[in-house]
């Protein structure tokens, strides 16, 4: 089974109140065990909790100490970095980030995300898209009515 690298457009979706937060939830938490992201990644759902309204803020950062504590971490490598760099041309800096740490993990086969540039990115480079909430094909156009969501 492969491992499904998770960005930060869609860690944002385990904090309630964000769109496709159920959709997200009903699809990720019973594949935790499947899921890996970066440190970036953290930093992206730690910043958007920090956002929170604050009678939801206490919660939110839980919710931010729980995925920390579930999901594993990628780290960088200097072959992500040059992935990362030639993708810099057409995807914005943490989007590319993101995209050298999916393709370059030998057992990330999918990728998780809202971000549009970087669904279109990640097909190019064989990689699975996964958005739970979306129609299929929501990236390219050709969407369908069927949720783009992974059977296990």
């Amino acid at each position: 089974m492969g491992v499904i690298y998770v960005d930060g457009s869609a860690l944002i979706r385990f904090l309630p109140g964000v769109r496709f937060y159920e959709e997200w939830n009903g699809w990720a938490v019973p594949r935790l065990n499947e899921l890996a992201t970066t440190q970036l990644g953290l930093t992206e759902l730690r910043q958007a909790a920090e956002l929170s309204p604050r009678e939801t803020k206490a919660r939110a950062f839980e919710i931010v100490e729980r995925v920390k504590a579930r999901v594993p971490i990628i780290r960088f490598s200097d072959e992500n970095v040059n992935v990362s760099t030639h993708a810099a041309s057409v995807l914005k800096p943490f989007a590319a980030l993101h995209l050298g740490a999916a393709v370059t993990h030998p057992a990330v086969d999918t990728i998780a995300t809202y971000d549009i540039e970087l669904a279109r990115a990640a097909e190019l480079y064989s990689l699975g898209v996964v958005t739970p909430g979306m129609p299929a094909g929501w990236h390219n156009g050709s969407a369908s009515p069927i949720a783009d969501v992974k059977e296990s």
